[in-house]
């Protein structure tokens, strides 16, 4: 059967083909005969209660000079897909926000919508992972100076990060000697007004901060490790680091088992977890990446393992 579904995502043109997990899974559902359509956050309005979307169908390609082309360009109504995904970009502002209350309202007139927004809005993926307390580092979250200091004194090697932040961006690490403490304790916290991020440093960081995905909380067998330069303490690829894919271990499995009845619980079928040595860092619910790189690493197919999932415990509901 030939399905239709619409993916919200960050415009088209500006992706980068060899990379983008999105531009996978358009391919996956493409080789499924599925029609694919593209909008983003400005193609979507309510008039009067009623959702309307400015869509364009499109033919995905693994050429990376052509990666699509246009099938047709019109305007539909919110339940004309028979599913929706969510893959539009950080960062996570009130306009993501709104984004997810108007898929709610496509949600709620009976379209499926992966990952579920409403779980997408309240999972931030620094706090959504304190919930698993057995797979975390020791951490702190707080906006007063004096205790993310006090963390720093009692741990010496610590890093801050921002609530709100991705790609590596805004994270520092603050050794025993950090002279600038006071600085970045101020910079990140804006002054004590913003809630900030420390967690003890992970020396295992060197070996790389392992992204692992699952679909409906089963984890993808091989993670790509994500290396950081040389003097760098962030592995992201958005950073400078490098991948290298991986069997998961046995602490990589035990940390997924912690985690997916609370996925499935919430409607999270696609996710990306970080994690760094034995601990869980993050818990990506927006729009997961390393899907190109696994599977030219394995030989793998995720993005036809995720539209099999949509296919058997979506569609068939």
């Amino acid at each position: 059967m030939s399905y239709k579904i619409g993916i919200l995502m960050d415009p088209i043109e500006s992706i980068n083909p060899k990379k983008d997990s999105t531009l996978a899974m358009m391919l996956a559902a493409n080789r499924r005969n599925w029609q694919v359509s593209v909008f983003s956050q400005s193609d979507v309005r309510v008039e009067n209660s009623h959702i309307l979307i400015k869509r364009r169908q499109v033919i995905p390609s693994d050429n990376h000079n052509k990666w699509f082309s246009v099938e047709r360009e019109d305007e539909v109504n919110g339940d004309f897909f028979d599913a929706v995904l969510m893959r539009k970009d950080p960062p996570f502002n009130m306009e993501y926000i709104y984004a997810t209350y108007l898929l709610e309202m496509i949600e709620a007139n009976g379209t499926p919508v992966l990952n579920k927004p409403g779980s997408i809005r309240d999972c931030n993926e620094k706090l959504f992972a304190l919930r698993f307390p057995e797979c975390v580092p020791e951490h702190i979250v707080s906006k007063d100076q004096d205790k993310l200091r006090e963390f720093h004194a009692k741990h010496g090697d610590v890093i801050y990060k921002p609530l709100d932040g991705m790609g590596g961006t805004s994270i520092f690490r603050a050794g025993k000697k950090e002279h600038n403490l006071a600085v970045i304790i101020e910079t990140l916290t804006q002054n004590g007004r913003v809630q900030t991020m420390a967690q003890k440093y992970i020396p295992a960081i060197v070996d790389g901060d392992t992204r692992i995905l699952l679909i409906n909380g089963d984890p993808v067998p091989y993670g790509l490790s994500r290396i950081p330069l040389a003097g760098e303490t962030r592995g992201n690829l958005a950073a400078g680091g490098s991948g290298v894919g991986r069997e998961l271990t046995d602490r990589d499995r035990f940390i997924c088992e912690q985690l997916s009845p609370t996925l499935k619980e919430k409607g999270l079928y696609f996710v990306g977890i970080d994690v760094i040595g034995d601990y869980l860092t993050e818990i990506n619910v927006t729009c997961p990446t390393c899907i190109r790189e696994l599977d030219a690493a394995f030989n793998l197919d995720i993005a036809s393992d995720f539209m099999q999932f949509i296919e058997d415990e979506i569609f068939s509901h």
